[in-house]
């Protein structure tokens, strides 16, 4: 008997402490508790979360953002490492699943960080992470590119658990390598992006974007959008004159749930900060793939063949050589 969990998840819309990271942990921790509060099994957070988005590679030239930058990887994380503990403790302690978005610092280069999804078990363990793989625009000044290896979904309690992080949502082939892995519960982070084109709408192509994944693959998106805070307004005001103009504009930010036809589960928020909760019902996946399964027989394997390179990718990899042989054992009939 087939048996689907149903379960309350819950998108938090909100911007973070910019540039603290240690202030923008405990504000997700106390978010946490709240959402299980009122009953979620998984709670999501917005894109780099922890702790903010470099606004100034959108507003100012790449040499006057260079500082910022600076301040940027200064206030990344290590993963593992004692901020995403938190997380971690705050999880277990409210029991739910967390997914949340954060500032990496590579292990190894104080100068390279990523843009990273950090995918949280209710007890507390991490599950794993994925590097979001092209930084979009902009964004190429300050992150690197993730690879293939991290585009996994996770086999939790309350089903198969992915996510891509805001413009990658538009990549064909990285949605489909998830829906390929039976994904059925999907967590898209995005930013506010009042900076966009002006005749572009963000919050509407966010949710066009979350439609779109979850009619082609006949699944729940949670869809969790930060905001642009007075802080923010104002840190960048120091660096670009304009940034409060260029800053507020409206229809910028979108949190929702949609369902596999494609629609909004419940009310979404635009712009404004909170949390939204949504009934998910894996069950509602079934019928519409009788239709439309694009991962099983509504496709031509024998037509279309895509090969997902899951090697991590290192700057170096050390040779030690063979391994010593081992040291050959005593004959049992030899005397001492």
């Amino acid at each position: 008997m087939l048996n689907l969990p149903r379960f309350k998840a819950a998108a938090v819309q909100t911007a973070p402490v910019f540039l603290d990271p240690v202030a923008t942990v405990d504000k997700a921790a106390s978010l946490i508790r709240e959402a299980a509060a009122n009953g979620a099994q998984l709670v999501t957070f917005p894109e780099v979360f922890v702790a903010g988005y470099p606004y100034w590679s959108w507003i100012a030239d790449p040499v006057s953002g260079s500082p910022w930058f600076e301040k940027l990887a200064r206030a990344s994380i290590l993963i593992p490492g004692p901020e995403i503990d938190r997380i971690c403790t705050a999880a277990r302690e409210a029991g739910v699943h967390v997914v949340i978005g954060v500032n990496e610092r590579s292990p190894v280069s104080l100068g390279t960080l990523y843009n990273t999804l950090v995918f949280i078990g209710p007890d507390g363990t991490i599950l794993g992470k994925h590097r979001k793989l092209v930084p979009t625009w902009a964004e190429k000044l300050t992150w690197a590119h993730g690879d293939g290896s991290t585009l996994k979904v996770y086999d939790t309690a309350i089903g198969p658990l992915g996510g891509l992080a805001c413009g990658e949502n538009t990549n064909t082939l990285a949605r489909f390598s998830l829906l390929a892995q039976g994904e059925l519960i999907h967590v898209a982070s995005y930013i506010a992006l009042p900076v966009a084109p002006a005749d572009y709408d963000m919050a509407e192509a966010i949710k066009v974007r979350a439609a779109a994944h979850c009619f082609e693959g006949k699944l729940f998106t949670i869809v969790s959008c930060s905001t642009v805070s007075e802080e923010i307004i104002a840190a960048m005001e120091t660096l670009v004159p304009d940034a409060r103009a260029r800053l507020e504009r409206k229809n910028s930010a979108f949190s929702g749930i949609l369902g596999p036809d494609g629609r909004v589960v419940g009310q979404p928020l635009i712009d404004e900060e909170g949390i939204v909760y949504g009934e998910i019902d894996l069950s509602r996946c079934i019928q519409p793939k009788q239709m439309h399964d694009i991962i099983g027989h509504y496709n031509r394997f024998d037509v279309f063949d895509l090969r997902v390179n899951a090697v991590p990718q290192q700057p170096v990899r050390i040779d030690t050589g063979p391994a010593p042989a081992a040291e050959p054992e005593p004959s049992a009939d030899v005397q001492s």
